[in-house]
C-alpha cells in the first residue's frame, strides 16, 4: 500500500475512531421549490457542464496581454471562450491587477454572466477576498481588520461592519465573499495572525456566527441582493503551524482540533454559512485538502450540511508538488474531490476539468460525487438569485461609501485600539499639547490597513487614500497643525521587501524633540500577507528599537503606538514609555479614531484578543494546561515552571475605571442541559463615560484529561456614565463547559468548576456527567 493511501486512511480510523453517525437534522432547511430546480437543471447537464460548475479559475488567465502591459483590464476573447464555452468554468476570483469601482466591477461581470448564460444557461459565480469591508472595491470602506474586531468584544459592531461590507459588495455584482476567517491565532509569528479572531475559540465563534448573520441575512435560502455568500476560512488548523510560518504542517491533538479549532466553523456553519475554503496546509501530517474524515464526516455527514467546499489557491496542485502524498496532478484531483471538495480553485489552468473527466470515465470518481458536487455549486447559485439576477445597478445602492458607513468604521476602530499602559494618567494629551509625531508607521496609510487592501499585499494602499489620516494627520487636525512636530527618524524602503528600511535618520528626530513636550513615536510592521509575512525573528526591527532608545534618553515623556498585525517583542524598550497604545491594524478611519481617543474624546476600551509574548522563546496561550505552571518541586531535581508574558490574553486599560460586584448564578448544581444565569453589577468608578468588556471563564478543576487553566466561556460589553452601575447577565448551557476527550467524544465531567468574572470567583458543580459524539447534539 503506498504511503499517501496510508495517510488517508490514518486521517479516518487513528485520529478518532469513526462509528457510524445517526441521521442529524439539517443545519439549513432546503427550499423545495430551490432543489426542484437544482435537480431538474442537473439532470440536463453533461458530464463536463457539471465538472465546469466545480471549477474556479482566477481573473488573470483571461486577461488581455497587451492591456496588462498598459495597465487596463480586457478580456483576451479567445481566452474567454475557451474557459466559459469549452471548459464550461462555473466560477471566476481575484481582481486585476488592483481593486475596481463598483461601476468598473459591473462591466467586467457583465461580460461573464453573458457569456456564462449563453453558454450554459448558468450564471457565473464571482467570489473576492472581501476581508476588512469591501476591501477589493474602490472607493468602499474599510473597516479594521478582523484582530481589531476581535479586540473590541463587541458583537453588535462586527454585525454592523459585516452588514455593511456586503451591501458595498453587492454593488459590485459580486455575490461571494472568501470571509470570515477563523483561523485560531495561537502563534503569534505567523503572518496570518491579525486575519481572524486572536487565539480564543469562543470569540472567533462568536464574531465568525454574528459576521456570517450581517453578511448572508437570517435566511440562507435567500441571500438578499443587499446580501452576500459567506466562505468561511480556513478550515482548519491553519493558525498554529509548528514552524510558525504560512502554510506549514501543523501539529495538533486530536481533543483540541475538535474541541476548539472545529468550534468556529461549527458555529459559522449552524449561522448558515453557505460554503467553506480548506486549510492549505497539513494536520498531523494529513493533507486537509485530502483528509475525507474533515470535509466529509465531519462537515457533511454529522452535520447534514449541504453548503459548497472549495480549496485554497491551487492548493490540489500542491498535494503532489509540496505535500507530496501524489504523484501527479490527477492522483491529486482524485485524492481531493473523493475526500470531499466540492470546487477547485485552480487560478491559471483548466487542467482541471479534463483530467477530472478522465478520472470519471476511469471510474475512479463516481458520477454520485460529481452530482454532488455540482449540486451544491448549483444550490448555491440558487440561493443567491443568480439566476433571477446577477446583475446591479450601483446607483442603486446610495449608501456605498457614505459618511454614514465611515462613521461606524471610525466607531469600530476606537473600540478596538488597546491601551496597555498609561503611566501617572499622561493620556489622554490636552490641548495645546507640542507633540514630536515620529516612528515609521506615523504617516502611513498602508500600515494602518495591513494587507488584502486594494491589492493583496496591501502595497498601495497610500495612492487610494488620500481623502483618509494617517495617524500624523489626525493628530494634526485633533491638536492644529502648529502644535506637531513631524521626523520619522526610521522610514520604510519604497518598492522592497516590507521588512526592509531606509538608513534611519534618527539624530533628527532627537534634535526635534527639543521642541516637544511629549514624543508620540508610532513603530510597528509594514504591511504584508500570507506567505511573504513570514519572519525569522519577532522582535521589532533594531532601526525602530534604537530609535525610541535614543528618544528616551532626552527625558521627554513617550507615547509608544504599536501598529502591527501581530505582536512584536518589545522587552527591552516597554519600560520607557509612558503610555503604550496598541492600535492593530484600524483601517482608514484609525487616523481619526486613533485621535480622538489621544484627545480624550473618546476612551479606550480594547482588550488584547491574544497573548502579547515576553520573549521570543516564551510563547503562550491564556488556555494554556494548568501543567505547564507549578510551584518550585523540593529535593534532587530542584526547577520550577512558570510563563512570562508581557500582556495577558484580555488585558486593556480605559481612562475610567470599573468595579465589579459580587458574582451569582441561578444554579449551583446543574447539569449539562441546564442552563446558567450569572449576573454582576459593574460600576464605572471614573469621572468619564466608558465601556468595559465583561469577560466570564471557566476552570474545571478536576477532569479526565489535563484541564485548560481556563477558558472564555461568554462576554458582553456594556457602557457606563461615571457613577453607573448596571448589571450584567452571562447566559451559558451546562453542556458549555464540556471539552472533547482522546476518544473525540464531547464529555461534561460530574465536579467543580471555577468561575471568574474580573475580580470575581465562584465555585459550582455538576452533578452528572454525560458524553456525547457529534458536535449539534
Amino acid at each position: 500500500m503506498r504511503l499517501h493511501q496510508l495517510l488517508i486512511i490514518s486521517a479516518t480510523l487513528v485520529m478518532f475512531a469513526c462509528n457510524p453517525k445517526p441521521q442529524v437534522a439539517p443545519v439549513i432547511d432546503k427550499d423545495p421549490a430551490i432543489e426542484r430546480k437544482v435537480e431538474d437543471l442537473l439532470s440536463k447537464m453533461t458530464l463536463d457542464e457539471k465538472i465546469g460548475q466545480m471549477t474556479q479559475l482566477s481573473i488573470d488567465v483571461m486577461w488581455d496581454r497587451e492591456a496588462r502591459r498598459a495597465g487596463t483590464f480586457k478580456f483576451d476573447e479567445a481566452i474567454l471562450d475557451s474557459v466559459i464555452v469549452k471548459y464550461k468554468v462555473g466560477s471566476i476570483l481575484n481582481i486585476p491587477g488592483v481593486a475596481q469601482t463598483p461601476e468598473r466591477w459591473n462591466e467586467i461581470i457583465s461580460v461573464l454572466q453573458q457569456k456564462s448564460i449563453d453558454a450554459t444557461g448558468i450564471p457565473c459565480l464571482y467570489g473576492l477576498d472581501q476581508n476588512h469591508g469591501a476591501s477589493y472595491t474602490m472607493g468602499a470602506i474599510m473597516f479594521p481588520q478582523p484582530i481589531n474586531m476581535a479586540a473590541s468584544f463587541n458583537r453588535d459592531l462586527v454585525h454592523e461592519a459585516a452588514v455593511i461590507t456586503a451591501y458595498e459588495t453587492r454593488a459590485s455584482s459580486v455575490p461571494w465573499t472568501f470571509n470570515p476567517t477563523l483561523d485560531l491565532g495561537r502563534d503569534p509569528r505567523w503572518s496570518r495572525l491579525w486575519e481572524n479572531y486572536g487565539e480564543d475559540a469562543f470569540v472567533n465563534a462568536e464574531m465568525g456566527r454574528v459576521a456570517t448573520l450581517g453578511m448572508q441575512g437570517k435566511d440562507p435560502n435567500h441571500v438578499g441582493r443587499e446580501n452576500i455568500a459567506v466562505c468561511v476560512k480556513h478550515y482548519m488548523g491553519y493558525g498554529v503551524p509548528v514552524s510558525g510560518k504560512d502554510r506549514t504542517p501543523a501539529i495538533i491533538s486530536p481533543s483540541d482540533l475538535r474541541d476548539k479549532h472545529f468550534a468556529p466553523y461549527l458555529a459559522s456553519i449552524q449561522a448558515g454559512a453557505l460554503s467553506i475554503m480548506v486549510n492549505s496546509g497539513s494536520v498531523n501530517g494529513v493533507p486537509v485538502h485530502a483528509n475525507y474524515q474533515l470535509l466529509t464526516q465531519w462537515l457533511k455527514e454529522e452535520l447534514n450540511w449541504d453548503g459548497l467546499i472549495v480549496t485554497d489557491w491551487a492548493d490540489i496542485n500542491n498535494l503532489f508538488n509540496r505535500e507530496k502524498v501524489a504523484a501527479n496532478k490527477k492522483e491529486a484531483i482524485k485524492m481531493a474531490i473523493n475526500a470531499g471538495i466540492d470546487m477547485s480553485m485552480d487560478p491559471y489552468s483548466w487542467d482541471f476539468c479534463v483530467l477530472l473527466k478522465e478520472l470519471v470515465e476511469e471510474g475512479q470518481v463516481s458520477m454520485e460525487r460529481i452530482d454532488d458536487a455540482a449540486r451544491r455549486v448549483l444550490r448555491l447559485k440558487f440561493r443567491l438569485g443568480l439566476f433571477e439576477e446577477s446583475l446591479h445597478d450601483p446607483k442603486s445602492y446610495p449608501l456605498f461609501g457614505s459618511t454614514e458607513h465611515y462613521n461606524v468604521a471610525v466607531k469600530a476602530a476606537e473600540e478596538s485600539m488597546i491601551l496597555l499602559k498609561n503611566k501617572d494618567n499622561i493620556l489622554p494629551l490636552t490641548k495645546g499639547t507640542k507633540i514630536l509625531v515620529t516612528g515609521p508607521n506615523a504617516n502611513s496609510m498602508r500600515t494602518l490597513n495591513g494587507g488584502w487592501t486594494y491589492t493583496w499585499q496591501g502595497e498601495r494602499t497610500d495612492i487610494f487614500t488620500g481623502e483618509y489620516n494617517t495617524l500624523l494627520e489626525g493628530l494634526a487636525a485633533k491638536f492644529g497643525a502648529g502644535n506637531i512636530i513631524y521626523e520619522p527618524g526610521v522610514t520604510y524602503k519604497d518598492g522592497a521587501n516590507w521588512w526592509e528600511e531606509n538608513t534611519p535618520e534618527i539624530d533628527k528626530a532627537v534634535s526635534a524633540a527639543a521642541k516637544a513636550d511629549v514624543i508620540v513615536v508610532c513603530v510597528g510592521e509594514n504591511s504584508y500577507c500570507e506567505t511573504p509575512g513570514n519572519l525569522t525573528d519577532l522582535t521589532m526591527s533594531a532601526n525602530q528599537r534604537e530609535l525610541v532608545k535614543a528618544l528616551a534618553k532626552t527625558g521627554k515623556p513617550i507615547v509608544l503606538v504599536l501598529n502591527q498585525g501581530r505582536p512584536r517583542i518589545i522587552k527591552d524598550i516597554e519600560p520607557l514609555a509612558s503610555a503604550i497604545v496598541y492600535t492593530l491594524l484600524p483601517g482608514n478611519a484609525g487616523g481619526d479614531a486613533f485621535a480622538n481617543l489621544i484627545s480624550g474624546e473618546a476612551n479606550f476600551s480594547g482588550k488584547l484578543p491574544f497573548t502579547y509574548p515576553l520573549e521570543v522563546n516564551s510563547l503562550t496561550t491564556y488556555d494554556y494546561k494548568v501543567s505547564e505552571e507549578s510551584d518550585t518541586m523540593e529535593g534532587a531535581y530542584n526547577y520550577n515552571a512558570s510563563r512570562s508574558l508581557q500582556w495577558p490574553f484580555g488585558y486593556g486599560l480605559s481612562y475610567t475605571t470599573f468595579r465589579y460586584g459580587d458574582l451569582k448564578v441561578n444554579k449551583e448544581n446543574f447539569t449539562a442541559d441546564d442552563e446558567l444565569v450569572f449576573e454582576v453589577e459593574v460600576t464605572n468608578t471614573g469621572k468619564v463615560k466608558g465601556k468595559e468588556a465583561v469577560l466570564l471563564y471557566s476552570t474545571d478543576l478536576v477532569a479526565s484529561i489535563v484541564p485548560d487553566a481556563r477558558r472564555l466561556r461568554a462576554f458582553e460589553k456594556v457602557e457606563l456614565e461615571p457613577g453607573q452601575t448596571r448589571t450584567v447577565k452571562l447566559a451559558l448551557k451546562g453542556k458549555d463547559l464540556a471539552f472533547v476527550g482522546f476518544d473525540g467524544k464531547w464529555i461534561l465531567e460530574e465536579g467543580d468548576f471555577e468561575i471568574n468574572v474580573g475580580d470575581k470567583k465562584l465555585t459550582l458543580r455538576c452533578t452528572k456527567t454525560k458524553k456525547w459524539d457529534t458536535p449539534n447534539r
